[in-house]
């Protein structure tokens, strides 16, 4: 079976986004997880999904340029996960998104079609957020891996990413790597 690995970056409150609505401390969004080789599937829920589309896209059709929502020039490592992007099957979450730009997305309306997802021969799944998608996966008892990448700041205002997990889970420290910038890289089983 495959596995629903799901990475997010936090800060050390705890949080997802600030106050803005966004991950300001972050400034790059590619694979710092790892994960490339290891999964042929991308989750993301509706919410996250347009704004992703968005994000990527502008990357893949002109990787020299500042980007025009962060006015900065996409790393080596965002064009390598725009390229990954483009080819690699993404699924969204949603009952309300119902079109897409890309062709190799496609849309998943409840929780038995994760489920369903799982149990498909494949490669590994990235279960890529936003917050309270990933929270209800877990919940669920969907999600085998919880790869976090803890930033040193604390935000204070803004959305927590356990904030709407319902039920008490124990998790299993695989490893624990510090990274550049005093960032450190935690990867739990789900128990």
């Amino acid at each position: 079976m495959r596995q629903l690995i799901a990475g997010m970056k936090i800060s050390v409150d705890g949080k997802v986004e600030g106050p803005e609505g966004y991950a300001d401390w972050v400034e790059a969004w590619s694979d710092d997880y790892g994960l490339t080789a290891q999964i042929d599937a991308c989750v993301l829920g509706g919410g996250m999904y347009p704004g992703y589309e968005q994000y990527w896209t502008a990357i893949q059709n002109e990787p020299d340029k500042p980007h025009p929502l962060t006015d900065s020039v996409p790393t080596p490592a965002e064009v390598e996960w725009a390229k990954f992007a483009a080819r690699t099957p993404h699924y969204v979450l949603s009952n309300t998104v119902t079109s897409a730009v890309w062709p190799n997305t496609r849309f998943l309306r409840g929780l038995e079609e994760i489920a369903a997802l799982k149990q498909e021969p494949g490669k590994d799944i990235y279960l890529m957020g936003g917050h309270r998608i990933t929270a209800s996966l877990i919940d669920a008892g969907l999600v085998d891996e919880l790869r976090l990448i803890v930033y040193p700041l604390v935000v204070g205002e803004g959305s927590v990413l356990f904030a709407t997990t319902k039920d008490r889970r124990g998790l299993e420290l695989r490893t624990v790597e510090q990274l550049s910038d005093g960032r450190v890289s935690l990867i739990y089983a789900l128990a």
